[in-house]
């Protein structure tokens, strides 16, 4: 092996060829040759290192040397570089007649091509079949570790450096050797971890692009490479070059270790820097090119043996975690509440990742299993996910970084990885591992402080390489690429999870309140069938006695008032209704100029518990007045109500414009409900006054029975009343001329029904109570108008309304359960008349069914 201690100095190259301002290990030499790279001449030092007398070459073309066969040959692997990184070999290379051979390798660099020669000084013969019997025995290895070591065997065999190991990355940038072999007396390095800094991110890199490095002399002068600049002016990209020298401060550094020579080969697993095979020798050395070959050959073999083992372990592990996730989907689907019990969750998740305690937050509750923070911690762990995870699984080997205080339970809770089972708000499936208290050997210091040298700060080598023990505390062992995959499958698991209960609940939360609302219109139809019935025995009822008709006409009057407070407060599912609607539907039956009755008030609802209790309390103001009050003349009655503070709802009922109104020397049934309901019923205060001038009442509701509305309004029709409040006669006879048929299978609902009827002109009024005999009926003697209960006992009444629909006569529907009646498409369109019967609803549904309509 030549030593060239001179400068290779290609200026006189017609071409002028490309280098850097760098230098060459003296171990060969190096042509960075335009395209029309035969053209180059040969300068002394080249004449030197080819052994030919400079006298009689110099200046000479470079091609008069070379036999055409090596100049076919070069072309030729010329011709098969592809690719930025690419790198061709021709061994035993006669570049002179009758010279020594050289090895040759080729690359690309920008726009230049690079020769660089070394002195051929052996052949291994049979190269593949060498690697062939070196790859057997890592196959034969059954565990990582040995798998390693006998790599490192293999390598060392082969290259004969007095230490050879593997280098493996962390994530962290720092190295751990995991397997050594090296000769006795030079102790080991075994188990010892370097800090990111002894390789750095940029030399990372570079052994991605060149994975065989080698260090003949760290002693050794080098070779400066001259011109530095091309042409352009721009400096030759030697990173593929095996002869290139390196930093001065990684001579520094093996110098400092003690080494003389080194070489290291790339392990590459997954596109991605893994580790090296980092050689030492305490010599200088330089292995041929045919062994480093076999070398590369065989890290590259290395490379894929373990990229292939680890993807055999990853796709074990997983594949566990996919019986586990078809685990945990089974199991919550016969039972959901397995995702709420922690035991069951921390048994099945730590089967495929491995924890100490795992907790769970969903819907802001709180449940552990196993060594986890407490209920408070726990919270603020979950306060810091919401800001740090971002709806993706999140891990850490120390809580510390993200929540602020977490020594407080670091020995509970060192690590976490979090689970995100929905976005907002967040729930949390955490798996925490204790910490672990650990001491780890490092090569040296990693926390010693930057010293300035000659390179510079920050640039100097450490010289330190003594083991130095650091006790790592607050922190968990870390989770692994491979957990934080499994953890992503089983996110997707338990939001599948998630999402199915959160649909089944939502079907059954729909369930559940359809079946509310069949109850509850059910119920309002019983109750609405109910005081129909009760009305219609009242007015059924007719004694020739006067007291006794008054009295009926009162009661009457009472279970109206109820009837319309029902009606409004199930017309929105027994639910709020509006406060102005029931003003106006108590003055409208008592008075017929509506302006009497002036109310003023914002928009507001009453619940149904206090709707009930004013319509009773308006109703007895409303009868009471039109008998002794204001509304008895012509006086008027103001009504007024707004919010308090508090929320509170106050009511003023003021009359005036009426007699002179004295204090009751009795007090009735009608003023215990006027001064008791309201407190007595909704825990509020009522106060009414004997003015002379007029009746003054105040109410106060608590602000639980009131909420805000929007304005109510509704059409209404007039009807002329008497001084008591009720119709005297009906609007004009819009059933003059009409033979109509009813329908009721109830007697008593029946008989008020058709008094209602005759009273608005019928000329005849059929009742029936059954379907098949309103069909007879229909047949025997056709209606040109009819009213159909929906519910008949066990059946219904459509098929009525469908022949009615044949004969095109006009007919509506009637129901206890009002518009919320279910009815067939056919007949959707059809009105409703809502029970208990009354001459108003009936001849308002009249009204928009007839229309101009007269008897056919």
């Amino acid at each position: 092996m030549s030593d060239l201690s001179e400068t290779v100095d290609l200026s006189n190259c017609d071409r002028e060829p490309i280098h850097v301002p760098g230098s060459i290990q003296p171990a060969g030499f190096l042509l960075a040759l335009t395209s029309d790279w035969m053209v180059a001449r040969v300068s002394a030092n080249v004449a030197q290192f080819l052994g030919l007398a400079p006298d009689a070459v110099l200046g000479r073309p470079l091609m008069d040397l070379i036999p055409a066969q090596t100049v076919h040959d070069l072309r030729n692997r010329t011709a098969t570089l592809r690719g930025p990184n690419a790198v061709e070999r021709l061994a035993r290379c006669m570049l002179v007649e009758g010279a020594d051979p050289f090895d040759v390798a080729i690359h690309v660099s920008g726009r230049q091509l690079v020769l660089e020669a070394e002195p051929s000084v052996g052949d291994m013969g049979d190269i593949s079949g060498t690697v062939r019997s070196m790859i057997s025995r890592l196959d034969q290895c059954e565990d990582m570790t040995t798998f390693f070591r006998e790599g490192v065997r293999q390598v060392r065999a082969l290259l004969g450096y007095d230490r050879v190991m593997v280098y493996r990355f962390s994530a962290d940038g720092s190295g751990e050797v995991v397997a050594e072999t090296c000769r006795a007396g030079i102790g080991q390095f075994m188990g010892l971890r370097y800090p990111a800094t002894d390789i750095p991110a940029q030399a990372r890199e570079l052994y991605k692009r060149n994975i065989l490095r080698i260090i003949s002399n760290v002693r050794a002068e080098t070779v400066p490479v001259v011109p530095q600049l091309d042409e352009r002016r721009q400096p030759l990209d030697l990173s593929l070059s095996v002869l290139r020298s390196v930093s001065p401060i990684h001579l520094e550094y093996l110098r400092n270790m003690g080494v003389d020579a080194s070489l290291s080969i790339s392990i590459i697993v997954g596109g991605k820097l893994w580790g090296l095979f980092a050689c030492h020798h305490y010599a200088p050395r330089w292995p041929d090119v045919s062994r480093r070959s076999v070398a590369e050959l065989f890290a590259q073999m290395f490379s894929m043996r373990l990229e292939s083992r680890e993807g055999l372990a990853v796709v074990e592990y997983e594949r566990r975690a996919r019986d586990v996730s078809d685990q945990l989907l089974s199991a919550v689907a016969t039972d959901e509440t397995l995702l709420r019990d922690p035991d069951w969750l921390a048994d099945i998740l730590t089967s495929v990742i491995d924890a100490d305690g795992v907790g769970v937050w969903i819907n802001g509750k709180h449940a552990a299993s196993g060594i986890t923070p407490d209920a408070e911690n726990f919270r603020r762990i979950v306060r810091a996910l919401n800001g740090t995870a971002s709806g993706r699984v999140y891990a850490t080997d120390r809580i510390g970084s993200i929540v602020e205080g977490a020594e407080a339970f670091v020995s509970l809770a060192a690590g976490m990885l979090a689970i995100p089972i929905s976005r907002a708000p967040r729930d949390y499936v955490i798996l925490f591992r204790r910490e672990l208290v650990r001491s780890v050997r490092w090569g040296g210091d990693p926390h010693k402080p930057v010293e300035y040298g000659p390179n510079g700060p920050r640039l100097s080598p450490r010289e330190s390489f003594a083991e130095w023990k650091e006790l790592v505390q607050g922190r968990s062992k870390p989770f692994h690429e491979s957990e934080l995959r499994v953890a992503e499958t089983l996110r997707a698991t338990l939001i599948e999870v998630v999402l199915r209960l959160a649909d089944e609940a939502s079907v059954e939360r729909q369930r559940a309140s359809a079946r509310q609302e069949l109850l509850i219109a059910e119920l309002n139809h019983r109750v609405r069938n109910i005081l129909g019935v009760i009305r219609g025995l009242i007015r059924q009822s007719r004694p020739d006695d006067p007291a006794a008709a008054e009295f009926i006409q009162v009661v009457d009057g009472r279970v109206h008032a109820l009837a319309r407070a029902h009606n409004q407060i199930t017309d929105d599912h027994w639910g709020p209704a509006p406060l102005q609607a029931l003003v106006d539907a108590e003055a409208r039956a008592f008075v017929d100029e509506h302006e009497r009755v002036i109310s003023d008030g914002e928009p507001i609802l009453l619940n149904p518990q206090a709707y009930s209790t004013m319509a009773l309390v308006l109703h007895e103001l409303v009868t009471n007045s039109t008998k002794y009050g204001s509304l008895s003349t012509t006086g008027k009655v103001r009504f007024s109500w707004e919010r308090e503070g508090d929320g509170d709802l106050l009511m003023r009922w003021v009359e005036s414009g009426g007699p002179e109104v004295h204090e009751p020397t009795r007090r009735g049934f009608g003023s215990t409900i006027i001064d008791r309901s309201v407190p007595y019923d909704l825990g509020g205060r009522s106060d009414i006054q004997y003015k002379p001038e007029g009746v003054e009442a105040t109410f106060r509701i608590p602000a639980r029975h009131v909420s805000e509305a929007r304005s109510f309004a509704g059409p209404t029709i007039k009807f002329p009343r008497s001084s008591r409040g009720h119709p005297t006669a009906p609007p004009p006879k819009m059933l003059t001329g009409h033979d109509a048929l009813l329908v009721e299978d109830s007697l008593i609902i029946a008989l008020d029904a058709e008094d209602i009827l005759s009273r608005l002109g019928a000329a005849s009024i059929t009742p029936m109570a059954t379907v098949d005999a309103a069909l007879d009926s229909i047949e025997a003697h056709r209606p040109t108008v009819a009213m159909l209960d929906i519910n008949l006992g066990d059946r219904n009444s459509f098929p009525i309304a469908d022949r009615l629909t044949e004969l095109g006569i006009p007919f509506l529907f009637a129901s206890g359960y009002g518009e919320q009646a279910q009815l067939p498409s056919e007949h959707r369109e059809r009105p409703i008349i809502q029970k208990p019967y009354t001459l108003e609803n009936i001849a308002r549904a009249l009204d928009r069914l007839l229309g101009s309509q007269g008897p056919e």
